[in-house]
């Protein structure tokens, strides 16, 4: 993504002119042409899905009425699209200003290729009704698919003229991972990819029910081979281009260090059902094989940058998390053993032992409660009614520690960004290393394009006012002057003795003097960093 774009472009006057720049125009700092672009191709997908499936027969006539309205509704929004596009033509700049503009982009490729998508649907009253007659309309409803050309070409150029100067390895490795001149199209792949993630998961869900499996047995087949070759197409290509990767810079073999990464080997579970079932010289087990397969959900966490979040989490707060968990195993086995005690001589088949009553210690605990073990004797029944109370605060522990971890690891990495952001404008600019980078963080933060201006524009007026400042005592910003930059910079310093405070523990509160102001300021963030209350 980039965010070189400071100033906002002249506020359209016309209604189709800004019918174009909000929906249409993807320079528009400020529309929805890349929402709009976003929706119209899951649109496109799914309904090229939908149309796949009605030539399957059984289903053709058992739902008729659901494929008629599903057409319907697609075809009205590529309508309305289709509406709008020429109507905002005028407003194009590749027509602006010239003879007939609606006219010559009636006459574009992308404008018969969206004429294509919708004509099947309007034509079919007034064409023969024959066999050959709606094969060649359903051949021509596919030609949806070809819609998505238009965001692929502008992505596309777009990432050509990003990577003109790299190699082609360079070029492969920016298209599958966020690199600061990905483009758009990095978005694209992505989106295709999580496509087929979902539909092949969905396709080994419905493969489990015996009646669907009867129906769709083909269809379900054909996903599973199309499924395995783009996660083996997607597999490869990020091999070949692990040299690329900043992570694997300074290996040996970079190559087989990606291999061993845990996001590879997830890669790798993704298409490794596919070759057992179909290459090992031994029998196995289908249904093994069918759910192993759920495991290509694990590649959605490469698209998310919650994995990395809640693992940096866990890895700061284990010793909390770990004290919180001992506190809970400690308890279930008290509970399992009174349990045990007062229930064993009157429900001796359901307490036999204490590991069968950690059962239900965990389920009472958890207030859960299946029933399928429960007390009967006066004394038991009264501690599960005191277990059940107290399950739902001890319980609540570790999500509540992970939960406020995890904002406060969010607030840390975008503090994180800010002060980087302000040593890489040291200049009072970015250089275009540096826009790379800010770009590919801001992707990985998911900031908003005003989050990054509003930072960029902190971050280029305190740059000034250091290097306009006579003296280095008089590098303060001036609070009556400019009280935005002041009140900035004072969050700044707030947020830096926050990171100071947290990753230090009480280490750093030992090397101050007792009483001092040092000593003080530190005593009032807290120990985890934050203001105390």
């Amino acid at each position: 993504m980039s965010h070189h774009h400071s100033d906002t472009p002249p506020h359209p006057t016309s209604f189709w002119a800004r019918v174009h720049a909000q929906l249409f125009d993807t320079s528009h700092t400020h529309g929805l042409a890349h929402q709009v672009n976003r929706w119209l191709a899951w649109l496109i997908m799914l309904s090229t899905l939908a149309l796949v499936l009605e030539h399957n027969p059984t289903l053709a006539s058992e739902y008729t009425s659901v494929f008629y309205w599903v057409d319907v509704l697609t075809v009205g929004l590529f309508t309305l699209e289709f509406v709008l596009r020429l109507g905002a033509a005028g407003a194009d700049p590749r027509w602006q200003g010239q003879r007939w503009p609606r006219w010559r982009w009636l006459r574009s490729p992308s404008a018969l290729i969206d004429l294509l998508a919708i004509a099947p649907f309007y034509l079919a009253p007034w064409l023969p009704f024959n066999a050959d007659t709606m094969r060649l309309l359903r051949l021509v409803r596919l030609a949806r698919m070809f819609k998505l050309g238009r965001s692929l070409g502008q992505a596309w150029h777009e990432f050509q003229h990003l990577n003109r100067h790299r190699s082609f390895r360079a070029k492969v490795h920016a298209a599958l991972e966020v690199t600061g001149h990905s483009g758009r199209l990095h978005h694209l792949i992505d989106n295709f990819i999580v496509f087929w993630v979902l539909l092949s998961v969905v396709s080994v869900v419905l493969e489990s029910v015996a009646s669907v499996r009867a129906v769709l047995g083909k269809e379900i087949a054909v996903i599973d081979t199309l499924a395995f070759s783009i996660f083996t197409l997607e597999y490869l290509a990020r091999w070949y281009a692990a040299p690329e990767d900043t992570a694997h810079h300074g290996k040996w073999m970079p190559r087989w260090a990606y291999m061993r990464s845990p996001q590879a080997i997830i890669d790798l579970l993704a298409i490794l059902p596919f070759l057992l079932e179909r290459f090992l010289p031994w029998p196995l087990d289908l249904r093994f094989l069918r759910v192993f397969r759920l495991l290509r959900l694990l590649k959605l966490t490469r698209y998310t940058s919650a994995t990395g979040t809640l693992y940096k989490v866990v890895k700061r707060e284990w010793q909390v998390i770990l004290a919180s968990v001992f506190v809970m195993l400690l308890l279930v086995v008290l509970t399992a053993s009174m349990g045990y005690l007062l229930e064993h001589e009157a429900q001796p088949d359901k307490f036999e032992n204490i590991p069968q009553s950690i059962y239900w210690a965990v389920v009472t605990l958890a207030s859960v409660g299946y029933g399928d073990i429960s007390p009967v004797t006066p004394m038991g029944r009264a501690l599960t009614v005191v277990l059940s109370l107290l399950g739902i605060g001890i319980f609540a522990i570790p999500a509540g520690l992970l939960a406020s971890a995890f904002t406060d690891q969010l607030r840390i990495d975008r503090e994180t960004l800010k002060h980087k952001l302000l040593h890489a404008m040291a200049h009072g600019h970015l250089d275009p290393k540096a826009q790379e980078w800010l770009a590919a963080e801001t992707e990985r933060l998911h900031l908003s394009p005003d989050d990054v201006q509003r930072l960029v524009g902190e971050a280029q007026a305190m740059a000034q006012s250091s290097h306009t400042s006579p003296a280095p005592h008089s590098t303060l910003i001036d609070p009556q002057a400019r009280p935005d930059l002041a009140a900035a910079q004072f969050q700044l310093l707030v947020a830096q003795l926050q990171l100071l405070r947290s990753a230090s523990g009480d280490r750093l509160h030992t090397q101050l003097p007792e009483g001092s102001d040092a000593a003080r300021v530190l005593q009032a963030l807290g120990p985890d960093g934050h203001h105390a209350r």
